[in-house]
C-alpha cells in the first residue's frame, strides 16, 4: 500500500501561510480564498496528526515542528524557482564595475550594437562576488583578486598593467621627471585598491618611498580627480585608454604588469546560447586589441604638450 502524500498546493498553502504569518496574506498571493489555505493546512494537519499551526487572534505562527516544515519547505520552493530560472531564456546581462562601464564598454558597446542588432544587453554594475542565477548574470568582467563563484567558467583575458597618471598640467607644474619626483607629489588611490602604489612599486621595481595621500571611493573619482589637477592617480591602464589618446591624461612612467589579471565569468548555464557566445568574443577581442597592456596608445586630437608628456 503506497504512503498518502500531501498535494503540492497544500504545501504552498501552508508554507506561505508561515512564512507571512497570516492565511489571509498566503491566500493573496497565491490568489485563492482564505478559506482554501484554511482547508489546506487542516489536511496537512489530519495527514502528519499534529498541530502546525499556533492559531492567534490576528495572526498565526508554526508551533516549533510546523515552523520547522515550513523553513524546509521554503527551501525546496527556492531550489525549484532556481532550477526553473536556469532553463528559462533571460536577458543577457553584462556585469562590470561603474568605472569599467563608464570608461571602457559604454565607449565601445555600439559597435556590439551594429554587430547583433536583434540581441538585447543589460547591465549590471558590480564589481565583487555575484550569483548567476540570482543576479540574472550571463558574463562578468572581473579582476582576478575577486574570488569567484562556485562552477563558473572563467577565461582569462590581458595582465592587467598599472602605474601613474596626472594632467598634463600638473605634469608641467611639478616638474615631474623621475619617479624619485612622485615622492613631493598628492598621490591619489581609491579604497577598492588601497594597495595600488605598493603593488606599481614592486612591479616596476623602482627604489622610491610613496604614501597615497587621498583616497576616492571609487577609480572613476580619482581618475577625475587626476584629470583636474588634484595629484597623481595610480590606476589600471585599461582604465585610462581613451583619457591618454585625448591627452586629458599623462603617464609620465608607462606602465607596467601588476600582480593581477582581467578576467571573464561566464555563467554555467549559459555557455552554450548563441548572445552568450556572441558576446564573451566581442569582449575578448576588444580586451586584447593593442595598447591595453604594453602596446602604445596611438593618440587622436591632442596637444602638443599632451603629446610630448606621454611616455605610454
Amino acid at each position: 500500500m503506497s504512503e498518502k502524500r500531501p498535494s503540492l498546493n497544500a504545501l504552498r498553502a501552508f508554507e506561505a501561510t508561515v512564512r507571512l504569518c497570516s492565511m489571509s496574506a498566503a491566500a493573496c498571493e497565491l490568489s485563492v480564498t482564505h478559506g482554501a489555505v484554511s482547508r489546506h493546512v487542516k489536511s496537512l494537519e489530519d495527514l502528519f496528526g499534529i498541530s502546525l499551526l499556533l492559531r492567534g487572534p490576528r495572526s498565526v505562527e508554526g508551533t516549533p515542528e510546523g515552523a520547522k516544515f515550513a523553513m524546509e519547505l521554503s527551501r525546496a520552493f527556492a531550489l525549484i524557482a532556481s532550477s526553473v530560472k536556469q532553463l528559462q531564456p533571460g536577458p543577457l546581462t553584462l556585469s562590470c564595475s561603474s568605472t569599467i562601464m563608464m570608461s571602457w564598454v559604454i565607449p565601445r558597446i555600439s559597435a556590439f550594437h551594429a554587430l547583433h542588432p536583434e540581441i538585447e544587453l543589460r547591465f549590471n554594475m558590480n564589481y565583487d562576488r555575484i550569483e548567476f542565477v540570482r543576479d540574472e548574470i550571463s558574463v562578468a568582467i572581473r579582476n582576478s583578486m575577486i574570488e569567484p563563484p562556485k562552477d563558473v567558467i572563467i577565461k582569462e583575458m590581458i595582465d592587467e598593467w598599472i602605474g601613474p597618471v596626472c594632467s598634463p598640467e600638473y605634469f608641467a607644474a611639478n616638474k615631474i621627471e623621475t619617479p624619485a619626483d612622485l615622492e613631493r607629489c598628492v598621490l591619489l588611490s581609491t579604497k577598492t585598491r588601497p594597495v595600488g602604489w605598493a603593488d606599481w612599486i614592486k612591479s616596476s621595481g623602482h627604489a622610491v618611498t610613496l604614501r597615497a595621500s587621498g583616497s576616492y571611493e571609487h577609480f572613476y573619482l580619482e581618475i577625475q580627480a587626476a584629470a583636474c589637477s588634484l595629484g597623481v592617480a595610480m590606476v589600471p591602464k585599461i582604465l585610462v585608454l581613451d583619457d591618454l589618446r585625448s591627452g586629458k591624461l599623462v603617464a609620465p612612467f608607462g606602465f607596467v604588469p601588476g600582480p593581477n589579471k582581467l578576467v571573464l565569468w561566464v555563467a554555467p548555464h549559459l555557455r552554450t546560447r548563441p548572445d552568450t557566445k556572441a558576446l564573451v568574443a566581442w569582449l575578448t577581442a576588444e580586451l586584447r586589441k593593442p595598447g591595453a597592456q604594453g602596446g602604445a596608445v596611438e593618440f587622436g586630437v591632442t596637444t602638443r604638450r599632451a603629446k610630448a608628456a606621454a611616455t605610454i
